[in-house]
């Protein structure tokens, strides 16, 4: 089975690789330009796929607050136990539209938090995201909230399940039946026929999200998710957030920071995300970014006796990594259950090891046992990936994932003939996971509600100092995102990380923790472009 460690990671944040996903989202949204904060002026290339990046804007939010949402950041919080030891949870109200505030419709928000323990005078609220979009904040606090300490007896921990995710008014699309059934569709298409079929199950899941969640398909978006950040902030008694998000996190982080730039505390951005791309461009980055990884994990296999991919190198690796998954797409291997390992399930399980190079053992043992005919362990890693569980039961996160991406951006793509032209840049960034990472990023050409964001700067201006953090060799946001958020902020200083896996903090380097425990501890960034290995 995965490592807790593993499931920490492939659960931060979501790629193109699951058949219907999207990728990390990299806008944002909202109902109406003036409510949200909506960057104007915007450009990007042709059919929104090109690589230059955005000249607009993210606008700020005027900084008193509107007398239609006052009952909102004046309302009490009444705190219950969780039945967790040392954790408390609530419920904050938000409108399910912020430029039409409605109590009838209001949303409820899942919210916890464990108080500071000491020693050490109390600093405030520390909220917390690992990403997504579609990742529970709720459950990643619980589970990780111990660690760092020296931060934890200072803080109140406090996460917050966006809106649309887990706890908080979850979007569903699909029964657990036909969640198994989804994730087994080809989608690596060798005719327009199995073609057809994969764009008839993405209409049929998007269908389904529009049957079982309604209006509230149409407010999940990450600029809305941020203002219900500023109105927890507010009912906490934080003058300022002070937050630390990860993966898709980063941007729910940056896009609080440039609509409310003089409210902003210490922000930790961990393995940032570029919102000034548009979504075929980040699709094809992250596709570059899983070569990267899967090239790093090739190399160190090459390295131990016996590897399944051959001794000879990354290229050697690759060819018979695909060989593998062709063989797969002929011929499922049996898992010891009724489910076999198709090839989509083996990518998704090779995918959710490449987050953290901790898994690769783990890869190199179940990739073994493929090639003996036994699919049981990368079909585990799959799982892991999907969120599902034993009993068959999958969470929200592959619901609320395209829900929120479908929403912040544009397609990358409106129909099979565009991903079929895309296919060969996909290959060239990836020869093992292009084709897969395309055929993925069409599934929002099919979403039932439109797209309401556009790529676009955050700029922040005014924002006390904020801490972008990448990692050199990351798969899921590639280290030139980190450079260009960065960039971008008005007030951002740049923490490289030299190594490997999704993400920085808590994962191992005593560099990076104690530089970013100092900055949440005596505000304290670190000098320009500071490196860590």
């Amino acid at each position: 089975m995965a490592t807790s460690r593993l499931l920490r990671t492939a659960g931060a944040v979501l790629t193109a690789t699951a058949l219907l996903v999207s990728g990390c989202s990299a806008g944002s949204s909202s109902s109406g330009a003036a409510a949200s904060g909506q960057p104007t002026n915007g450009r990007t290339g042709p059919g929104g796929a090109g690589r230059d990046a955005a000249t607009a804007t993210l606008k700020p939010l005027p900084t008193a607050v509107p007398a239609t949402l006052r009952p909102y950041y004046n309302q009490q919080l009444t705190w219950r136990d969780c039945g967790i030891v040392g954790f408390e949870c609530t419920t904050l109200k938000a409108p399910l539209d912020y430029a039409k505030p409605d109590a009838a419709n209001d949303l409820k928000l899942a919210v916890s938090r464990k108080k500071a323990t000491g020693p050490g005078s109390r600093l405030g609220s520390l909220m917390v995201n690992p990403g997504g979009p579609g990742g529970s904040a709720i459950d990643y606090l619980q589970q990780y909230a111990p660690e760092p300490e020296a931060v934890r007896a200072r803080y109140d921990m406090v996460a917050m399940d966006p809106r649309g995710v887990a706890r908080s008014e979850p979007v569903t699309c699909l029964s657990n039946a036909q969640m198994d059934d989804y994730t087994r569709v080809d989608q690596t298409p060798d005719s327009d026929a199995e073609a057809d079929r994969l764009t008839s199950a993405m209409r049929s899941f998007a269908q389904g999200c529009r049957t079982r969640s309604g209006a509230r398909l149409g407010h999940v978006s990450t600029a809305e998710s941020a203002r219900d950040m500023d109105v927890l902030r507010a009912v906490l008694g934080d003058d300022k957030l002070t937050y630390v998000g990860a993966s898709y996190g980063t941007f729910l982080g940056a896009t609080y920071a440039g609509l409310f730039p003089s409210r902003v505390g210490r922000l930790v951005l961990d393995g940032a995300m570029d919102p000034s791309l548009p979504a075929r461009t980040t699709n094809r980055d992250q596709t570059a970014g899983f070569n990267t990884a899967f090239t790093a994990f090739a190399a160190d296999c090459a390295k131990k006796r016996g590897c399944p991919l051959g001794n000879g190198g990354p290229e050697e690796a690759g060819r018979r990594l695909g060989a593998l998954f062709k063989k797969l797409d002929a011929h499922p291997a049996p898992t010891g259950s009724p489910r076999t390992l198709t090839e989509s399930l083996a990518t998704s399980g090779v995918t959710a090891a490449m987050y953290d190079e901790g898994a690769w053992p783990v890869l190199r043992e179940y990739l073994a046992e493929v090639q003996k005919g036994d699919g049981r362990g990368l079909l585990a890693l799959s799982d892991s990936y999907y969120e599902r569980d034993p009993d068959g039961t999958y969470a929200n996160q592959m619901f609320a994932n395209p829900a929120v991406n479908c929403l912040d951006l544009p397609g990358s793509f409106s129909g099979p003939d565009e991903v079929r032209a895309a296919l060969p840049a996909f290959r060239k960034a990836s020869p093992v996971f292009g084709e897969s990472f395309a055929w993925a990023a069409l599934n929002c050409a099919y979403w039932p509600t439109k797209p309401t964001g556009a790529p676009h700067r955050i700029t922040a201006e005014g924002a006390a100092p904020i801490l972008v953090v990448g990692t050199t060799r990351d798969p899921a946001t590639p280290y030139p995102w980190a450079r260009s958020l960065a960039s971008q902020l008005s007030s951002a200083t740049l923490l490289t990380y030299e190594g490997d896996g999704h993400t920085a903090y808590g994962r191992g380097s005593d560099c990076v923790d104690t530089t970013i425990n100092t900055y949440l501890l005596e505000s304290t960034p670190p000098p320009h472009d500071k490196h860590c290995t």
